[in-house]
Formats: structure tokens, C-alpha cells, sequence
């Protein structure tokens, strides 16, 4: 059972492996999710923005959801799948099939088609405790939902739903500054990009929903250890890295209007580490071959690292 203790470092929130006409390559799916487990990370998580759930069916929801914990489970690697839908039974539907299959935690954020009012977010975790039984559970704050929560809301939430352990907090939410980070600290961990992790140490952040940590296990993980040893060279070093990759990726395709997942597949190919196409889901654009050298080109010059599996 997962724990505070033990909820914690860069898990994988790995993309779908999508062939050319858009169905599931499970092969090269598994093949991800075994590398990602072989490569030490602390846990492997499906079904956030990166996953796409916003874009499959549900029989496709099944089977990914499926596929994704059998395979941590045959590595002995924690687990988590997002669980979010435009309405509450959606969600509960996901999250029985997520608790039959074994998955140690869920990540849920709220209904976002239309915006939630206040009196209705407790009813909606309170549902959440119900189908989640024991398993963890992680709220995706994002101001995709169209409102985000207070830091009572938070703490309302975790007292009638004590497995509340993970919070992963992006920008424009409470958990992306350094007070909120510290407030929330006290009853939840909180997750937020590598881009954060060195401004928000003191303020006790938790780990990552992370994509960069299959870009390059390796890298991500050393730094993630001196985030935890408080190795301020260390970090410095690694920050320093990441603010340029990142400042990078935004300038030259950020205006090409790549998403979550066409990045993180993007990156993951340039460096070599996932053996998958690039294709995302439409209307969304996926990236191309020349975006992925024109990456692994800016990699070998500004953050060669990176490229050292």
C-alpha cells in the first residue's frame, strides 16, 4: 500500500503507444513501461494529459489501464492511473476498473467540460473514497478544470478522504508557489515539474508526474537525488539544465501549438529512450522527424546529457 513515504520521485507518466492508423502498439507499449521499470523509477503512472485520456474510448481505457498495470506489476513497480472524466460516474466507472485490476493509486481532477461549483467538490471526492477503497488517490490540479482549489478546499478533502496523499500541482495552482507548497506539505505530498523542484525544495516538494524521467532516466534520477541530499551544487547544476531545455522547448515549438503529449513523446524519441511513433491523438498536432533532430541536435549542443542513456 502506498504511503507519504513511499508516494514519492519522478513517477513516469509514460504517453500511449499510437501505430500509424491510431490503434494501440501494445508491443512497444509494454517495451516503455518494462524500460521505464528497469531504469529504477519509483513508480509508473497512465491515464493524465500525457496519456491522452481525454482522447480514447472506453474499451480502449480497459485495455490500456490493463496492459499498464500488468506490466508494473510482472516488474514489481507501483502503479497509478488517471482516472478523470467530464462527469462522476465516468470517473467511478474508471476508478472499479483501476481497484479490479490492482492498481496501488488513482489520479483524479475535476470534472472539467463544465466548471464545478463549490458545494458540489466534497460530494464529488466523497463519491471518489468510495470507489477508491484503499488504493491512493491523487487529485490533478490544473486550471484545464476551470477553477482550483483553496488550501481549506484541501484540507476538507483530505479529512473525509484520508488515502488524499498526492497532489500534482501546476502552474497557476497553490501547490506551484512556495507557500502553498509548504501548507499542503503538512497533509499531502506535493508533485510538481522538474522546472520547480529547485525553487520549492524548502518547501518540501514531493516528486513528479514526470515526463522528463524517460527522456532520460538517468539524469532525472541523479537529480531527484540531490533534490533529497539537499545538495545545493547539485542542484544548481541540474536546474540550470532543465531552465534551459525548457525555456528551449517553449521558444521553438510551443508556436507550432504541441501539446503535453507531443512533447513528451518528442522528447523521449530524441534521446532515444521510447521506441514509439510520434503520433498523438487529433485535432492535436504531433510533433514531426525534423522537430525530433532538430531536439536531438539542441541536446547534443546545450545538454548533451541528456543523449547518455
Amino acid at each position: 500500500m502506498l504511503t507519504r513515504d513511499s508516494f514519492r520521485g519522478p513517477w513516469a507518466g509514460l504517453p500511449v503507444a499510437w501505430n500509424s492508423e491510431d490503434v494501440l502498439d501494445e508491443k512497444r507499449y509494454r517495451r516503455a513501461i518494462a524500460s521505464s521499470c528497469f531504469a529504477a523509477v519509483p513508480g509508473v503512472y497512465s491515464g493524465g494529459t500525457t496519456g491522452e485520456f481525454y482522447a480514447m474510448e472506453w474499451e480502449e481505457f480497459q485495455t490500456i489501464s490493463h496492459v499498464t498495470v500488468e506490466e508494473c506489476k510482472r516488474h514489481n513497480v507501483p502503479v497509478m492511473i488517471g482516472c478523470t472524466s467530464t462527469y462522476t460516474r465516468g470517473v467511478i466507472r474508471r476508478i472499479e476498473w483501476a481497484r479490479h485490476l490492482g492498481a496501488d493509486a488513482v489520479q483524479v481532477a475535476l470534472p472539467y467540460w463544465m466548471e464545478i461549483g463549490e458545494p458540489q467538490i466534497l460530494p464529488f471526492f466523497s463519491e471518489i473514497g468510495k470507489a477508491a477503497g484503499d488504493m491512493a488517490i491523487s487529485i490533478y490540479e490544473t486550471t484545464r478544470a476551470k477553477r482550483v482549489l483553496s488550501l481549506d478546499e484541501h484540507a476538507r478533502i483530505h479529512e473525509i478522504l484520508p488515502r488524499y496523499i498526492m497532489v500534482k500541482a501546476n502552474a497557476g495552482t497553490i501547490g506551484a508557489t512556495p507557500e502553498g507548497c509548504a501548507a499542503l506539505s503538512d497533509f499531502v505530498n506535493v508533485f510538481v515539474g522538474e522546472g520547480l523542484w529547485a525553487s520549492l525544495r524548502p518547501s518540501g516538494v514531493a516528486g513528479c508526474c514526470s515526463s522528463a524521467v524517460y527522456w532520460n532516466p538517468r539524469v532525472v534520477l541523479d537529480y531527484w537525488s540531490m533534490i533529497e541530499k539537499n545538495d545545493t551544487t547539485g542542484i544548481a547544476y541540474w536546474s540550470e539544465c532543465f531552465d534551459r531545455l525548457f525555456q528551449y522547448l517553449d521558444d521553438e515549438f510551443e508556436p507550432l501549438g504541441l501539446t503535453d503529449t507531443a512533447y513528451d513523446r518528442l522528447g523521449g524519441v530524441a534521446t532515444g529512450f521510447l521506441e514509439m511513433e510520434l503520433h498523438s491523438r487529433g485535432p492535436y498536432p504531433s510533433a514531426t522527424e525534423s522537430e525530433t533532430e532538430k531536439l536531438r541536435d539542441w541536446l547534443q549542443a546545450h545538454f548533451p546529457e541528456m543523449l547518455e542513456l
